[in-house]
């Protein structure tokens, strides 16, 4: 299938080693063959693929971060597989060639459409603190000796949760999938057998991290020469260990994984306070008692579409349906991006937001984070206000929430809805970069929208048989307390669930009677905290402005979390970024009405489908090297 993709002619070179073919297109057209990926987007300096075009396919789709495993999840739908395998099939190839970002010993949010049922169901394969967890568990090494955990929190065993994303895809499988659970991962077996090219932002993500990865002697084996160095783009990657462990996984499922030898060496890594790393408390029994959950999917309306998240641990969606509940009381289908002429780059590119959406946006989007900054966590753990999320999501109380923002002016301090005596503090979430999205629809109308992480860059820089092991537990809040002494929501308990910004999502049309009618978007980004931000971006630009997939995908990303400064990330075209933004009319005007803004770059990964009479429609993100593909 003819997809958005890559860069400049050495990445093209690139692709074209790696197997992918590489080409161009001015518009979406069918593929001469079902799963062919291409090229159709020319590298900045920034790191922002410019011109890429829309990807249209008739009877499946499927989009992820790497053409390799965007290609080997095609052949899945090709060869009749459900979303359900093509998932599977997708994050072990990418646990390899995207290792910085997700993988088996990563966790997952799945939101699943299944068409004959007409249900939404969601999947949590959050990673669990161990049983011997306590609150100070980040905090320091122990009571008696209060020192921080060494080098730091992130690269101590301490932050190493309980994978828990395999036994989400086992579950989703199981009562989703129609291929055998073995054939799935055939091609991420061959693949580390036989090696694959280490891509141009492995290699670069390979490079910043170097440091961190030679101190674990697997990592510095696998990612760095025998000098050191950090291993450069187009080099061979043959990961024989990770073969034995997809072999295992593939014959044995998931237990495999939880169970016996590859169960000790996790807990064996994690534990291991070899040189100066301070060992963690995971356990046998924490692996072999992990269970992924079925939740209960948010969904709530906004304009004429139903738009479905996930619920917690994650915030996503609740975040993302609150800051739309505000939105519907302003009209921002009038207040849409400058698109430019037809044809144009900058047109294709999503155009320019108006400062007025901006601002709009990013001032709701402020509320929502001090709501979920305050009172969303590990729903097991800490019951929401109301004991559901329906409270947070009242349309009466968003109404009140919206007259809180003054178009003309930022609000210089906001916080979180008063609903009563809550014995909550508040707390903060650290920046996480090693996360990916992945976008399928199958060919019997099923559809998955999966956010996986491996936390940071590389998570905690353990590797142990072939694979990254996560540091999701520095998602929890490493104070217990909040100034005021209150407990924060968030903080490290036994078992527990950190709380997590991923926001797979789901978007249907309205029915009537306010039901779900047919699906017509599947959506998600990596990005940390700000995947809020990037979702919000995608459904008003769907919604709204009814930009297609790839303007989607493409346009200049903004918004805001708790504190005035508005982000427009300055990797766009659209932006002029130099001076610190000081020329830029849109820049300009948002510190005008208060807003400090930053014009840093910002790396989301959205993907996005979207249903067209003719099949689906489908955008990358070109600030990463993700691809569509179908048939």
């Amino acid at each position: 299938m003819r997809c958005g993709l890559h860069k400049s002619a050495a990445l093209a070179t690139l692709l074209l080693v790696m197997g992918v073919l590489v080409g161009c297109s001015e518009e979406p057209r069918p593929a001469r063959d079902a799963c062919e990926t291409a090229s159709n987007g020319a590298l900045l300096d920034s790191g922002y693929r410019t011109g890429m075009t829309p990807v249209r396919t008739q009877r499946f789709a499927v989009a992820t971060a790497n053409p390799l495993a965007t290609e080997a999840a095609c052949r899945v739908l090709a060869n009749g597989g459900t979303a359900a395998d093509a998932l599977v099939t997708a994050q072990t190839v990418l646990g390899l060639v995207e290792p910085q970002a997700s993988g088996i010993g990563g966790g997952a949010f799945l939101l699943y459409y299944d068409a004959a049922t007409r249900s939404v169901d969601a999947y949590d394969g959050r990673e669990t603190a161990p049983a011997a967890a306590n609150e100070n568990y980040l905090r320091w090494i122990s009571d008696t000796d209060r020192a921080a955990p060494r080098p730091t929190a992130r690269a101590s065993g301490r932050s190493i949760g309980v994978p828990g994303v395999l036994r989400l895809l086992e579950h989703a499988q199981r009562e989703h999938g129609k291929q055998s659970w073995k054939d799935l991962f055939s091609p991420a077996i061959t693949l580390a057998d036989d090696g694959f090219r280490i891509s141009p932002r492995l290699a670069g993500q390979i490079a910043e991290s170097a440091a961190d990865l030679a101190r674990d002697d697997n990592a510095r084996g696998y990612f760095l020469t025998p000098g050191g160095a950090p291993k450069p783009a187009n080099e061979l990657l043959v990961n024989p260990a990770m073969a034995k462990t997809l072999g295992a996984i593939a014959t044995d499922g998931a237990n495999a994984f939880y169970t016996g030898a590859i169960a000790a060496d996790i807990v064996d890594a994690s534990t291991n306070g070899a040189g100066d790393r301070t060992p963690g408390l995971l356990s046998m029994g924490d692996l072999s008692g992990y269970q992924a959950k079925k939740r209960t999917a948010i969904c709530t309306e906004y304009r004429t579409k139903v738009v479905c998240g996930m619920p917690g641990p994650s915030s996503g969606g609740i975040a993302v349906a609150q800051t739309l509940g505000m939105l519907e009381s302003f009209d921002l289908g009038a207040l849409g991006p400058n698109v430019g002429d037809a044809g144009s780059d900058f047109r294709r590119n999503g155009g320019k937001p108006t400062p007025e959406a901006v601002d709009l946006i990013s001032e709701a989007e402020r509320l929502a984070y001090a709501d979920r900054d305050k009172y969303v966590a590990d729903p097991d753990f800490v019951p929401l206000p109301g004991n559901s999320p329906n409270a947070l999501l009242d349309q009466q109380y968003l109404k009140r929430r919206a007259a809180l923002i003054n178009p003309s002016q930022a609000m210089e301090t906001v916080a979180a809805g008063d609903f009563g005596p809550v014995p909550l503090g508040v707390g903060a979430q650290p920046p996480e970069h090693g996360t990916s999205h992945i976008s399928i629809v199958d060919s019997y109308g099923n559809a998955a929208a999966m956010t996986t992480t491996v936390e940071s860059a590389f998570g905690s820089f353990h590797v142990v048989d072939g694979f990254v092991l996560n540091n999701q537990l520095t998602d929890f809040s490493a104070e217990p307390t909040g100034p005021d002494g209150q407990p924060i929501a968030n903080r490290v308990q036994a078992g527990k669930r950190p709380r997590s910004s991923m926001s797979p999502t789901l978007i249907f049309d309205r029915s009537p009677d306010g039901s779900r009618g047919q699906l017509t978007f599947v959506t998600g980004s990596p990005g940390g905290a700000a995947i809020i931000q990037f979702v919000v971006k995608t459904v008003v630009g769907l919604v709204d402005w009814h930009l297609d997939s790839q303007q989607a995908a493409s346009a200049v990303n903004f918004g805001a979390s708790t504190s005035a400064t508005v982000g427009v990330g300055g990797e766009h075209p659209a932006i002029d970024a130099s001076d610190n933004g000081d020329h830029d009319p849109l820049v300009q005007r948002l510190r005008e009405q208060g807003h400090p803004v930053s014009v840093a770059r910002q790396i989301s990964g959205l993907s996005i489908l979207s249903r067209d009479p003719d099949g689906w429609v489908g955008g990358a993100d070109p600030r990463r090297e993700g691809v569509v593909a179908g048939g």
